[in-house]
């Protein structure tokens, strides 16, 4: 009965004992051995986020194909998944976040790990439940078709590792979740953030974790100066917090041609020396690696689906779900990127991580570890061999290059193309 319960060669990262220990903690460890037990449910929630297109019926086929022989049960997977509740799978995520151990050099700066934080929406089931939480997006035609939530998650950036995560009804901003995952900041990291997050509380309360912020703010937002600095950077006030001013001027080039912008960062790291404007420049460009993340969370495991469950506790364990396979594979993915020292983890193709994680389970293969532990596996050994070339500047990258509705379509002149681009930074010293 417990034979179906896993997760293939992720099984490593999440044992059979941690699950165990955490049904114990939460009080969800059956009296008595059902057709069904707890621990096995846990692996069916994370194996349906890996089978995101399936029902949880298949998911179980997924699970139980690769042990012919034995005498597997079709149990009542509705009222299991009920019964176990969204505490256990709350708390283990809680056990798996946080950085990945890395010696990659990408993942810090200055011996400051890069940090990103940043919001998107998940589309959820229409049901009366989720609707009575999880209210739908109004428009000019009256309301969307499904209830929204909003998701915000605090990532290291190179091994995008999920340090924190939150989600509330879209009715809760992305200021108001930002400000509860500040509790998992903390010093010696570098927090990036696009200029929604420059509001002056945010930053106090940011400053006060000990962590250090590099943070996009408005070009028409007034701030006094207060001392200029010989890297063309300049001191200034918000509120009590003391923070340093770069401002600079980036000209992209193409074969099109050349656009030229003007960005206004926000830092509390003060010395001009250590950490000059021009290099503070070029490593917010880091803070794009969150968008990514949550490509990878929505397009290539749920692709663009639905999620599965219909109550707010389903919603509940299904996201957990969902960020602890994303957790499961980042890390699969580190260890495997690290046993080649200098190699970016940029590099490593989560789409064949993702792709042999699910062979794996088809085929309950490397569920228990041999004597000789690899920290790479099957799945290191993938995506080691399926390494993406090295990441050069594209413009231009969020083009839709074939519109999947007409009324999205803006003409038979827009140009869908990405160029091959270069790059220049000016810091702007402004007049005093």
């Amino acid at each position: 009965m417990f034979a179906p319960g896993h997760l293939g060669e992720l099984t490593r990262l999440v044992p059979f004992e941690m699950v165990d220990d955490v049904l114990t903690a939460t009080g969800r460890t059956q009296s008595r051995v059902r057709l069904l037990p707890a621990r096995v449910v846990v692996y069916l929630l994370l194996a349906g986020c890996l089978f995101a297109e399936l029902g949880y019926r298949q998911v179980w086929s997924k699970l139980t194909s690769g042990l012919r022989g034995l005498p597997i049960a079709s149990p009542a997977l509705r009222q299991a998944r009920q019964r176990l509740g969204p505490r256990p799978v709350r708390a283990l995520f809680d056990l798996l976040r946080g950085p990945a151990a890395t010696s990659a050099t990408q993942a810090r700066w200055h011996g400051l790990l890069l940090t990103v934080i940043d919001g998107t929406t998940l589309v959820v089931a229409d049901s009366p439940a989720n609707t009575g939480r999880y209210t739908k997006h109004r428009c000019t035609n009256g309301s969307s078709g499904y209830p929204q939530l909003r998701l915000s998650a605090l990532l290291t950036c190179g091994t995008r590792s999920v340090i924190d995560a939150v989600f509330d009804p879209v009715s809760v901003g992305e200021l108001d979740q930002a400000r509860t995952l500040t509790r998992s900041l903390q010093p010696g990291m570098l927090l990036l953030a696009d200029r929604n997050y420059a509001a002056a509380d945010l930053l106090a309360t940011i400053a006060a974790t000990g962590a250090h912020l590099l943070i996009r703010a408005k070009a028409n937002r007034r701030l006094p100066m207060i001392a200029r600095l010989p890297d063309g950077s300049w001191l200034s006030k918000i509120g009590a917090l003391t923070v340093r001013i770069v401002e600079a001027r980036i000209s992209i080039t193409t074969t099109a041609g050349t656009h030229t912008g003007d960005y206004r960062l926000i830092t509390t790291l003060l010395d001009p020396h250590t950490h000059p404007a021009a290099a503070l420049i070029r490593i917010y460009h880091e803070r794009w690696e969150i968008e990514t993340a949550y490509l990878e969370l929505k397009s290539s495991i749920l692709a663009g689906r639905v999620l599965r469950a219909r109550t707010p506790d389903g919603i509940d364990q299904e996201i957990h779900a969902l960020l602890i396979v994303y957790q499961l594979l980042r890390t699969a993915m580190a260890d495997a990127t690290d046993s080649q020292p200098g190699l970016d983890p940029d590099r490593a193709s989560f789409t064949t991580a993702l792709n042999t994680a699910r062979d794996q389970i088809v085929h309950a293969a490397g569920v228990i570890a041999d004597a000789v532990i690899d920290l790479v596996g099957v799945i290191g050994a993938q995506v080691l061999a399926n390494l993406s070339p090295e990441r050069r500047l594209r413009t231009k990258t969020r083009m839709i290059k074939r519109s999947n509705s007409k009324y999205q379509a803006r003409g038979p002149n827009i140009d869908r193309h990405s160029y091959k681009a270069t790059t220049s930074i000016d810091v702007i010293n402004p007049d005093p």
